[in-house]
C-alpha cells in the first residue's frame, strides 16, 4: 500500500514540476517574442513607479494629431531604470517612444500593458517657433 502511495506522490510532483517548466516557456517566449512594434508620438502626460512586489514604470501619453482633436491614451509600460530616467525629464514635451508589443504575459508582474517601451526620441513641432510673450519695441 505505501508503494503506490510513494507512486502517486511521484506522480503528482513530476506533473507539478512539468506545470512550472511550461509556465516558465510560455512566459519566456511571450517576453523575448514581440507581436508588433512601432512608434508612436505625443506628450507623455504620466509616469510612475507602481507595484506592490514587482515595480515597473507605468506611462500615459496623450496622442495628438491636429490641435483641437481629442486626444487618444497610449498606455505603455517601461520595465528598464536607466530608460525611465530619459523619459521622466521629457514628461510635457512632444516625444516618440519606441514601443514592442507582448501579447498574453501571463502576469502584471512584467508589466500592467502589453506595450513595453524600449526608446525615446524627443520631437521638435514643425511650425512651432516659440514667440516672446511681450512684444519687443524696436528703439527709436
Amino acid at each position: 500500500m505505501e508503494n503506490v502511495g510513494a507512486k502517486v506522490i511521484k506522480t503528482l510532483a513530476a506533473i507539478a514540476v512539468l506545470a512550472i517548466l511550461l509556465l516558465v516557456a510560455y512566459t519566456w517566449l511571450v517576453l523575448s517574442w514581440s507581436y508588433s512594434s512601432g512608434e508612436r508620438a505625443g506628450y507623455v502626460q504620466k509616469f510612475s513607479h507602481k507595484g506592490w512586489l514587482c515595480k515597473t514604470w507605468e506611462g500615459e501619453m496623450a496622442l495628438v494629431s491636429m490641435p483641437g482633436t481629442v486626444a487618444e491614451k497610449f498606455y505603455f509600460t517601461v520595465r528598464d531604470d536607466a530608460l525611465a530616467k530619459r523619459i521622466n525629464p521629457s514628461i510635457g514635451q512632444r516625444v516618440a517612444l519606441s514601443y514592442e508589443q507582448h501579447i498574453g504575459v501571463p502576469t502584471s508582474c512584467f508589466g500592467e500593458t502589453q506595450y513595453f517601451i524600449s526608446d525615446i526620441k524627443t520631437v521638435d513641432e514643425p511650425g512651432f517657433t516659440p514667440k516672446p510673450a511681450v512684444p519687443v519695441l524696436p528703439k527709436p
